[in-house]
């Protein structure tokens, strides 16, 4: 029997309350909490990461939420617990979440082809010759459509521009200009998802897992199936109702100041601003704001998201707001992708990659079920439905580091466990 129906036999029919501050240990080792904070401290102090938000929850309760080092360490601003990050791909689950509500309303099939909602995508083809002194290529025609269930497991083919691990997609990517991620461009994600919809595929849908840019495919589809712009969908129906208020895809100004610096080390490994050509870093507050990406652009802090994550270990509710059914959250926790993801330690549901039996007996990564998932500037998070537990760990770099604070988080949160 799963967590979800073993639970749904025992679960008070009372809403569950917001995320707060326990009053008690929870259950976790107070001692080996401050193993933590001193591995965190000492990655701050050996030059790992600039800087770290770590909140770590259980039964709802948060048990551990500090701040370490500098937001920004040319100006000398400490990082502070309410710091906002750009958390990229941690935006995925975010948009699978308001897809599913879409689909509880029994707007879609998850096997309807999405050539159905967005014509633009009838014609699939898949990528066969490229030629590398001009990016031009032929292509050859899919025997299947890609269906919604493809763009939501990264099963479709679609590629992943600048981040692709083939480099004839970023060429091809590049020269189509499609944007991959998040810009300060004038641009909708409307005419974006036009353009990606004449490129080529890696391969047939359905035939492997290859992170792609479904979610923003999906995010299109959303403002077409909903009739509502997807940042105003996100906002009233998910955001709004969990008290999200730091979660967004442009900050309002007053939150501003809040925005964590990416940094990378420079020649001396010194932490410095990082800058990139290919896109406009500060995008969270500067452009034209216009482009609403559903794979990779909100930014948001630890404590927000460990309150969206807590609303999926309740089984859709938090605070006496239903976001989806038991029912449906035990789908989207669910093996979609076979043997295509995980080695066999993990498999990949509708929103998160998830923690099989195999997983759990190798140790370190919490018990069958945990789900998790992290982002392009280095966030992290899990959740343990089994143990009750959520794990975040925020930070904002890019470039090579010798960061192993990650895999030491989670391993230690799950060793604090104590009752």
């Amino acid at each position: 029997m799963s967590f979800f129906q073993t639970s749904a036999q025992t679960i008070s029919k009372q809403s569950s309350p917001p995320l707060s501050a326990a009053n008690n240990e929870e259950g976790m080792s107070p001692e080996r909490l401050m193993r933590i904070d001193a591995m965190l401290q000492k990655a701050i102090s050996d030059g790992e990461v600039p800087s770290v938000v770590a909140l770590i929850a259980r039964n709802g309760k948060i048990v551990f939420h500090n701040a370490y080092g500098m937001a920004d360490n040319k100006s000398k601003k400490a990082m502070e617990k309410d710091a906002i990050f750009r958390i990229a791909s941690q935006t995925k689950a975010i948009t699978s979440t308001a897809v599913m509500m879409l689909w509880e309303e029994g707007k879609f099939k998850l096997d309807d082809p999405i050539s159905k909602y967005l014509p633009e995508f009838g014609k699939a083809e898949i990528l066969d010759t490229f030629n590398e002194s001009d990016s031009t290529y032929s292509t050859k025609l899919a025997k299947n459509q890609i269906t919604i269930r493809d763009l939501i497991t990264h099963t479709s083919g679609i590629g992943y521009g600048m981040i692709d691990g083939d480099d004839r997609f970023r060429k091809i990517y590049q020269k189509a200009g499609v944007v991959d991620a998040f810009t300060s461009e004038n641009i909708s994600i409307g005419e974006n998802i036009k353009k990606l919809s004449r490129l080529p595929l890696h391969h047939e849908p359905g035939e492997k897992f290859t992170y792609s840019e479904g979610l923003d495919v999906l995010g299109y589809f959303i403002e077409v199936i909903s009739g509502v712009p997807f940042d105003k969908f996100l906002r009233t129906r998910i955001f709004d109702p969990l008290g999200m208020n730091d979660t967004w895809f442009y900050l309002p100004k007053a939150k501003h100041n809040r925005l964590v610096s990416v940094q990378s080390k420079n020649e001396d490994e010194e932490w410095e601003r990082f800058e990139d050509s290919r896109f406009e870093i500060d995008y969270p507050i500067k452009g034209a704001k216009r482009f609403f990406s559903g794979g990779a652009g909100l930014s948001s802090t630890a404590k927000d998201y460990a309150t969206f994550l807590q609303m999926y270990l309740n089984e859709g509710e938090l605070n006496g707001k239903r976001i989806l059914s038991r029912t449906t959250v035990q789908s989207i926790m669910g093996n979609q992708t076979a043997d295509k993801f995980g080695n066999g330690l993990k498999h990949y549901g509708l929103a998160f990659g998830v923690v099989t039996s195999d997983g759990q007996d190798a140790g370190g990564q919490g018990s069958t079920g945990t789900f998790d998932w992290g982002g392009y500037f280095n966030t992290q998070y899990f959740a343990d439905p089994e143990e009750n537990i959520i794990g975040i760990l925020m930070k904002q770099t890019q470039g090579p580091v010798n960061d192993q604070t990650g895999w030491k988080f989670r391993q230690m949160v799950f060793s604090a466990i104590d009752d």
